[in-house]
């Protein structure tokens, strides 16, 4: 099955383009959800409840920040292939990954194992990923490990994936329409 990538900055309808596909696409759709849930940040906390409420009830609903949550490896491989992946998003997930005893290398090594769950998933998988290598560089060495590990790590989920867009300004752009150049080969990362 396809794995499909959409990017995109903030607000960007990243989103709403992956939940538009999922609908035309029909059958049995699991919504994950991989933010970690702050109670205490109510702004967070309207962004989450804004996200359920566009969704359809009747939707399958995985958190992968909750306690006991399956890993997003397990709910890749274990998919069917008549069901529907919504992976909102990939960079809430990584972040959620993030510990204070976590290298680049170890985040790396569990980007690349959830890339390749999804790429190689027998279920139609629909990944959302935010791009945040657009502004200034962060100031703290966090977060420039963070966005450097996202930005390789999206760079190779785009790259094995069948479709990839870029959302901008509520417009899906095809990344592999043509006139398309890539940057470099992945091998050389």
């Amino acid at each position: 099955m396809p794995c499909v990538f959409i990017t995109g900055p903030v607000r960007s309808g990243k989103s709403r383009f992956a939940e538009r596909l999922a609908l035309e696409r029909g059958g049995d759709v699991t919504y994950v959800a991989t933010a970690r849930v702050d109670p205490d940040d109510r702004e967070w906390v309207e962004r989450i409840a804004h996200h359920a409420r566009r969704r359809p009830a009747h939707w399958r609903l995985i958190e992968t920040a909750a306690h006991g949550a399956p890993s997003l490896e397990a709910i890749a491989r274990e998919a069917g292939q008549a069901q529907t992946l919504v992976v909102d998003s990939f960079g809430t997930w990584l972040a959620a990954m993030m510990t204070p005893e976590a290298d680049a290398l170890e985040l790396e090594r569990r980007a690349n194992s959830a890339i390749e769950a999804l790429i190689a998933a027998r279920a139609y998988a629909i990944v959302v990923g935010e791009e945040v290598g657009w502004g200034i560089v962060p100031e703290y060495p966090a977060g420039r490990m963070f966005r450097d590990v996202l930005g390789r790590a999206q760079q190779r989920l785009a790259a094995g994936s069948s479709l990839s867009y870029l959302a901008v300004a509520g417009f899906a752009i095809d990344l592999r329409a043509t006139g398309i150049v890539i940057v470099e080969k992945l091998q050389k990362m």
